[in-house]
């Protein structure tokens, strides 16, 4: 354990959603396949809070997202959160959205690469989950919807309005946002909104294989890597520049790319190690 972490232990177990650790892959699966996993006010709570404590699991490498059943989430539940926010006052009503928005900030700002192995419908808030995550494997019955504007309220929900224009340009992201009309995966691949299609069988052997890569490789590379690309969105060129070799000069200290070099001339594969 880190001597930097607070005393406080981490969360055990979780109740709102199946979460396992596998040698280095951390599994979070939505578990209420009766509504295609939507969200309750319990889930998105969990949810944050997770994502919170994950880089301080020392355990975890990597970190997929998957849904049980036939869906990989279809957003919030219509009886369970949209009937009760309207008997809330305004001030409760931005808490909740203000939750909803720590989601993906927390899934954006994690070192720990995040799979969303998508199983199914992605609608709503369950398509920004996906949207926020570093890659995207879909099964080839797999559907995206970002589905706001069709409940009155605006397409810019959870950071999607930030984040699907920079992923598949400013067009189609407007087209999605605005009407909320589903997306096969096929279409989701030609866009730029899928990383990969695979028949639903082969699903779990997809994501597995991509997550086992993520685990065994070096760590701080990727949490840098990933670091770097989202804030490198939004400076200039000579900042970025800046970021980039004040990083490189940072790694080029570290066990992994020794460990590079000594298995380049000895004709082998490296072993990171994460440090």
């Amino acid at each position: 354990m880190s001597r930097f972490r607070a005393s406080a232990p981490l969360t055990e177990s979780w109740k709102h959603f199946g979460f396992a650790i596998d040698a280095g892959v951390a599994t979070l699966t939505f578990s209420r396949p009766e509504k295609l996993n939507a969200l309750t006010f319990e889930v998105y709570a969990d949810l944050r809070d997770l994502l919170t404590e994950l880089p301080q699991h020392q355990d975890v490498r990597v970190l997929v997202i998957t849904g049980t059943g036939r869906g990989f989430c279809s957003g919030g539940d219509v009886n369970a959160i949209i009937g009760e926010l309207l008997q809330m006052e305004a001030g409760q009503r931005l808490e909740f959205t203000r939750m909803t928005g720590a989601v993906t900030q927390q899934m954006r700002e994690s070192p720990v690469p995040i799979i969303a192995a998508v199983n199914g419908v992605a609608a709503g808030a369950g398509a920004v989950i996906a949207l926020a995550a570093d890659f995207r494997v879909l099964a080839r019955s797999a559907t995206f919807a970002f589905l706001f504007t069709r409940v009155g309220l605006s397409g810019a929900d959870m950071g999607s309005a930030y984040l699907l224009p920079r992923l598949i340009g400013l067009g189609r992201a407007t087209e999605l946002l605005m009407l909320g009309d589903s997306v096969t995966a096929d279409q989701a691949m030609a866009i730029g909104l899928a990383t990969r299609v695979v028949d639903d069988r082969e699903l779990a052997t997809a994501s597995t294989e991509l997550a086992r890569r993520l685990a065994d490789g070096p760590r701080q590379a990727y949490a840098s890597t990933k670091m770097l690309v989202s804030r490198e969105l939004d400076i200039g060129l000579t900042a970025s520049l800046e970021l980039d070799a004040l990083t490189q000069a940072l790694l080029m200290a570290t066990a992994d790319h020794a460990e590079f070099y000594a298995a380049f001339r000895d004709g082998r594969q490296p072993k990171w190690s994460g440090r």
